[in-house]
């Protein structure tokens, strides 16, 4: 071995001993001389306190700190001058172990490289009137008595190296501006750095929020999670500023990452906290925040995690703090109260400060959505912008474009449509109020059209095939438009409004009156028999929102089935050709007002068999498969043998169109039944009818050739002509009172009077003079012919059924 070698080892080893004897020296020292350190030690602490530090034992080790002393400090507490008026101490620790720098407390210095704290609460505490236990900390105003106190200290004061932090109860309490932000410290490890601008710090933690309120009656945030990862805090002398930034820091189960700047070189310290989450569950992200705000966002919900960046921006002074919060939602499913949005995409941003010169809470918050595509129930939609604004008293305003098959709506509209083709546009504006989260009464702007749709219409189980329409709605109004319909072979061309429908829509639905003007070259009624049947009631769905006493809704869709129930309609038609069966009437024209239970008809007016028909009256549906109808009309001049056959006979058995020639002429005031199919009830109709016949002829009517071949053997019965006849007949259902009537005819006069029973119950008296009518043509006299019409023989018959309902001609015994 060189020998220069020898010699450096030799002076190694001897520095080595010395500094070993040094240091056994001097932890017999602090042994021997405890008293005198510790108070060394609050001596110099104190100095900088407004209140007292309490240390109550001090034990040293010497490995456990080499080469520096290692004490431990027991029963450690701080407590500024009014503790006994809020009773809130700021430190107390069980167990509070420190590692001094030897060399430094040989200079009689204090250097910590290390600090343990465990089994300890750390409180700070502000009262009401803004009073802090943390002015302990701050300076006595006292000058010093002379200049040896003015002297350095020897930078007595203390500098952190490492530091851990082990069941120790942290918290900040601040009455003033009711603020709680509690925490149970499992385990926090720091290490500090001084660099020039200031200090350094690294931090790995493991904590437990009890309590994160920013205002506490409103609530905690991220209540009993656990914080655990790393953090990286930093804190600049020239701008007194604390830097915070995360690293691989959880809360909960999530992944956060955190950058927050403290500046506490103002009055009242300022935060700025920015977080970021991705893909965290809604239910996740929800259980961070208050009770009352989690209570409310559960009751919605999204399939899949989202990405959340989030700002929290204010003071620790006091007042509630700048919150600014931004979502990215994709392809999700969302559940919201009373529907499910499939598909949907959309951004979201939620603030607390809309309007500048406003404050900072509910009043002036709002949630936008922007781009929001989705699905519902199967329609698929696009609101461009949507905001919800002013959370105390919500308004949910955005515009909605959808563009869809129209089979689409049969999902929503199960009980009112099924579409079988066609398509839908909408371009609205809506405006609602937004109560227990969901959309109260929407106030609606724009247009939605309909385009060659085919549709069966439920409650009346009416089809419709190429059938277009438009609905514009202008302020409180609804304009209907453009509408082309097409039944069967019925085109009808139609439009209407609605005054003030948006505010009846929900409050008033049976005071919604839609005004129509319809047109149509062809219109066949049996392809709207649909009519004559009681409307369906439109059930609720079964997620349906509430309805009140009255049954309305405030959910535009729920409340559509009531609209439909008890709206009515005025239509004023105007018809070129108009079919019923074997019923033709041309130029009709008519004023309907439908109701909830019928039809009333007004001011009809129609050609039919070369004359025209006036008509007015109601129908009534009833709660079978039969209706009601009361009209009052009036026939003029038409062809009695097209208008008996138009009519099906008006349901006479025996006498048919076919017996009949000539221009009839009437008015009728009767009731009735009218089943579903269009039939008339049988024996229904009650009511009187009044009946003027010109230029009449009875041919081939059976009843009466029977009788004249033994009568009448000589006179033509095949051709009765009757130049005028009036009479009036009285309905009664199963039966018609024939009214004493003259019949002046060609083969023979005759009065009549009776009962003709459609079933049972004919009676009819019949007086009837052998005297040939054509031997008096030539007299014009009509005083005269009065005189002759019952010269010579008369024949006094009654026509009545017998048992088996057969019609017999009989000598009538009771004649007058």
């Amino acid at each position: 071995m060189p020998k220069w070698l020898k010699v450096l080892l030799k002076v190694v080893a001897a520095i080595f001993l010395l500094f070993i004897l040094l240091s056994v020296g001097l932890f017999i020292y602090v042994n021997t001389h405890k008293e005198k350190v510790l108070t060394l030690i609050t001596g110099t602490l104190n100095k900088n306190l407004d209140g007292k530090l309490a240390i109550g034992d001090m034990e040293t080790t010497f490995f456990k700190g080499f080469p520096g002393i290692s004490v431990s400090l027991k029963n450690v507490s701080i407590r500024d001058k009014r503790w006994n008026e809020h009773r809130h101490t700021l430190l107390d620790a069980k167990d509070f172990d420190v590692s001094i720098n030897t060399a430094a407390l040989l200079r009689g210095a204090i250097r910590i490289s290390n600090i343990e704290i465990s089994n300890a609460v750390i409180d700070l505490y502000k009262d009401s009137t803004g009073y802090s236990n943390t002015s302990v900390f701050k300076k006595k105003n006292k000058q010093p008595e002379n200049k040896s106190e003015e002297k350095d200290d020897g930078g007595s004061s203390a500098e952190f190296g490492q530091f851990s932090l082990s069941k120790v109860s942290f918290a900040v309490n601040n009455q003033k501006s009711s603020k709680l932000f509690q925490f149970y410290i499992n385990r926090l490890d720091g290490k500090m750095n001084y660099p020039d601008s200031g200090w350094r710090a690294d931090l790995n933690l493991n904590v437990l929020a009890k309590s994160l309120a920013f205002n506490t009656q409103k609530g905690s945030f991220i209540k009993d999670k656990v914080i655990s990862g790393q953090m990286i805090a930093g804190y600049n002398e020239s701008t007194a500023k604390i830097n915070v930034t995360s690293k691989g820091l959880n809360i909960g189960d999530d992944p956060f990452q955190i950058n927050a700047l403290f500046d506490t070189g103002k009055k009242e310290t300022l935060f700025d906290i920015n977080i970021v989450a991705n893909q965290i569950t809604w239910r996740n992200a929800s259980a961070l925040l208050a009770a009352n705000i989690t209570k409310t966002l559960n009751m919605f919900n999204l399939g899949k995690p989202i990405d959340i960046r989030a700002q929290i921006k204010g003071s620790l002074g006091g007042g509630d703090p700048y919150l600014h919060v931004i979502g990215d939602i994709k392809n999700n499913k969302l559940i919201i109260p009373g529907a499910v949005i499939d598909s949907c995409s959309f951004a979201a941003e939620f603030s607390n400060h809309v309007a500048a010169d406003k404050g900072y809470d509910d009043a002036n918050s709002a949630i936008r959505l922007f781009k929001f595509t989705g699905r519902y129930n199967h329609v698929p939609f696009l609101i461009d912008t949507g905001s919800i604004l002013n959370l105390e008293k919500p308004i949910a305003t955005g515009n909605f474009d959808a563009h869809f098959p129209l089979a689409n709506l049969n999902y929503m509209l199960s009980d009112i449509a099924k579409f079988t083709g066609g398509t839908a546009d909408a371009k609205l504006r809506y405006k609602a109020d937004v109560i227990n989260l969901k959309l109260n009464k929407p106030v609606i702007a724009g247009v939605i059209n309909f385009k060659n749709a085919s549709a069966v219409y439920l409650p009346r189980n009416l089809p419709f095939k190429n059938t277009s329409l438009s609905l514009n709605f202008v302020k409180d109004d609804l304009i209907l438009n453009n509408i082309k319909l097409q039944s069967g072979r019925s085109v009808v061309m139609m439009e209407g409004r609605v005054n003030n429908f948006l505010n009846l829509y929900y409050d008033a639905p049976e005071k919604i009156l839609l005004t129509w003007k319809i047109n149509s070259p062809e219109l066949r009624l049996a392809e709207f028999l649909g009519f004559l049947s009681a409307r369906k009631q439109v059930s609720k769905r079964p997620e349906a929102h509430r309805t009140n006493a009255a049954g309305n809704s405030p959910n535009v869709i729920d409340q559509l089935g009531t609209v439909l129930n008890k709206g009515n309609a005025q239509m004023h038609l105007t018809v070129a050709k108009v079919y019923y069966r074997k019923f033709l009437a041309t130029d009709l024209n008519a004023d309907l007002l439908t109701t909830s239970d019928g039809v009333i008809l007004k001011d009809v007016r129609l050609k039919n068999a070369g004359g025209y028909m006036n008509l007015n009256g109601r129908l009534t549906q009833g709660s079978g498969s039969t209706n009601r109808f009361d009209l009052n009309t009036t026939v003029v001049n038409v062809n009695m043998q097209e208008f008996f056959k138009s009519f099906d006979n008006f349901g006479l058995q025996s006498l048919t169109y076919k017996n009949l020639q000539g221009f009839l002429s009437a008015k009728a005031k009767i009731t009735g039944g009218v089943t579903d199919a269009g039939d008339l009830s049988p024996r229904s109709v009650h009511g009187i009818v009044d009946v003027s016949l010109r230029q009449a002829s009875l041919l081939n009517f059976d009843p009466l050739i029977s009788v004249g071949k033994f009568a009448f053997p000589f006179r033509d019965l095949k051709n009765i002509q009757i130049p005028k006849l009036d009479a009036r007949f009285n309905l009664e259902g199963e039966k018609v009172i024939i009214n004493p009537m003259k019949i002046s005819s060609s083969v023979l006069n005759a009065d009549v009077a009776g009962v003709y029973g459609f079933t049972r119950g004919t009676s009819i008296a019949l007086d009837v003079p052998l005297r040939n009518p054509k031997k008096d043509e030539d007299i014009t006299d009509k005083a005269e012919l009065e005189k002759r019409r019952f010269r010579g023989i008369v024949l006094h018959l009654l026509a009545r059924q017998d048992e088996d309902g057969k019609l017999k001609v009989g000598w009538n015994k009771n004649h007058k």
